[in-house]
């Protein structure tokens, strides 16, 4: 009888664990889910019908690199209560600051702009007698209401959940025949092909993986969820050991999405003669025939999932540096009242977005320049974040421990050699 109890006892305090972890995630979730946005759809799907299962490994790069440079991004805020542009413009000589303004500002643009027109395509895609337009205006209508109407708690809830959506990612693949003995080869075995469109789609990966916006909100959502709950104090190992947990969990999510695309891509599209995909729609509607109805219609279903979890983190994050930069008022937890020019900047980056569409720059060609763009600047910013991160007069004694500077100035190396090598390949050819 007591043997019972016991164990009914254990099975009680199982869903509590998982409560408390689920309550525990956060910033982390948010940031990796929205790494995966429709404009890195179609980057993974670009390389996965262009070159089949051979970048596949790049997601097992990607991770730990991303993981460390979150995990540095995360605890700046948490040390000085400010968003990484803050704590610039603060400890740094003001032209870095510009400079790193005057790189973000387009890059995040045009990222804004093809999330939008990728979630109006697949909008179409799925209501063909509802022009792609409408959805993007709509889609762009609703983000906007959204963000400034509901407080931080809310947003950040909603995102919270909106990630489930991208669990569509982890099925695709299976709704189609896989060879499981080279889809293990492809993983852990580096595939290099020293050619100008290879090592562009590999810059273009690691840039939508590594992506400099995603540095700004996560220094500055850690100082929103500061505020939040009230969390007010020392901040001590536990602190920065639960952050921690939240980074690499949604680090893992968004590099098991991102393998997960090129695996369907790569096996399904490749597989079938379909090897140049230009857009997320490209690659929703060349999977109907070769994999069958469900699996056009998750993945379209996940481009949209993941365009509203990532647009507010991207207008939000340009939003962050611009008014950190200028000493406005800022922050999710505020109202538009309290802080208008950082919502008025949120909707100017949303219509710009919006608008990228209707003056000549296409979809494609956007995310293009997004990804390279991204590629080529990240190196300047992860320096920069390595520097904050070992500097004991603002970080203290949470500066970076061995292990985390070894990854980071990987990152760096890596980040740089990829972008050095595009470049010299550009102007050889």
């Amino acid at each position: 009888m007591i043997q019972k109890e016991a164990k009914e006892i254990k099975i009680k305090k199982k869903p509590n664990k998982l409560v408390r972890f689920w309550k525990m995630l956060g910033p982390g979730l948010v940031t990796g889910a929205s790494d995966d946005d429709p404009s890195g759809i179609a980057t993974y799907s670009q390389a996965g019908a262009a070159y089949g299962l051979a970048t596949l490994w790049t997601s097992i790069i990607a991770f730990p690199l991303m993981a460390y440079i979150q995990q540095m991004c995360a605890r700046i805020g948490l040390v000085t209560s400010q968003g990484l542009t803050g704590t610039l413009k603060k400890h740094y000589p003001k032209p870095v600051l510009y400079l790193m303004l005057l790189f973000s500002f387009p890059a995040i643009v045009m990222n804004i702009g093809a999330d939008i027109a990728g979630m109006g395509a697949v909008g179409n895609l799925l209501f063909p007698k509802i022009d792609a337009t409408f959805f993007s205006v709509f889609f762009t209508i609703l983000l906007l209401g959204l963000i400034v109407y509901l407080p931080y708690q809310k947003i950040a809830s909603v995102l919270k959940y909106l990630c489930i959506v991208m669990l569509v990612y982890f099925i695709v693949p299976f709704l189609y025949k896989q060879n499981f003995t080279e889809i293990l080869k492809a993983t852990f075995i580096p595939t290099i092909q020293f050619n100008k469109d290879y090592i562009a789609i590999l810059v273009g990966i690691l840039g939508t993986t590594i992506s400099p916006y995603l540095f700004f909100w996560q220094a500055s959502v850690e100082v929103e969820e500061m505020k939040t709950k009230k969390k007010h104090l020392i901040v001590n190992k536990k602190i920065i050991n639960e952050i921690n947990q939240d980074v690499d969990f949604g680090m893992t999510f968004s590099g098991l999405v991102m393998f997960f695309i090129i695996l369907t891509t790569g096996t399904v599209l490749f597989n079938g003669g379909v090897h140049q995909i230009d857009t997320v729609e490209q690659a929703a509607i060349a999977l109907k025939p070769l994999a069958g109805n469900m699996a056009y219609l998750l993945f379209a279903l996940g481009v949209i999932g993941t365009g509203l979890i990532a647009i507010p983190v991207l207008c939000g994050s340009i939003s962050y540096i611009i008014t950190e930069t200028f000493g406005w008022e800022q922050g999710l937890d505020k109202t538009f009242y309290e802080a208008k020019a950082f919502y008025v900047i949120i909707a100017i980056s949303l219509l710009l977005g919006l608008s990228l569409n209707y003056i000549g720059i296409s979809p494609i060609k956007a995310l293009i320049y997004t990804a390279i763009l991204y590629g080529l600047t990240a190196p300047v910013l992860i320096a920069i974040i390595l520097h904050i991160s070992n500097n004991k007069k603002i970080m203290g004694e949470n500066v970076n421990n061995r292990t985390t500077n070894i990854f980071g100035f990987a990152a760096l190396i890596i980040m740089t050699v990829a972008a050095i090598t595009l470049i010299y390949l550009q102007f050889a050819s």
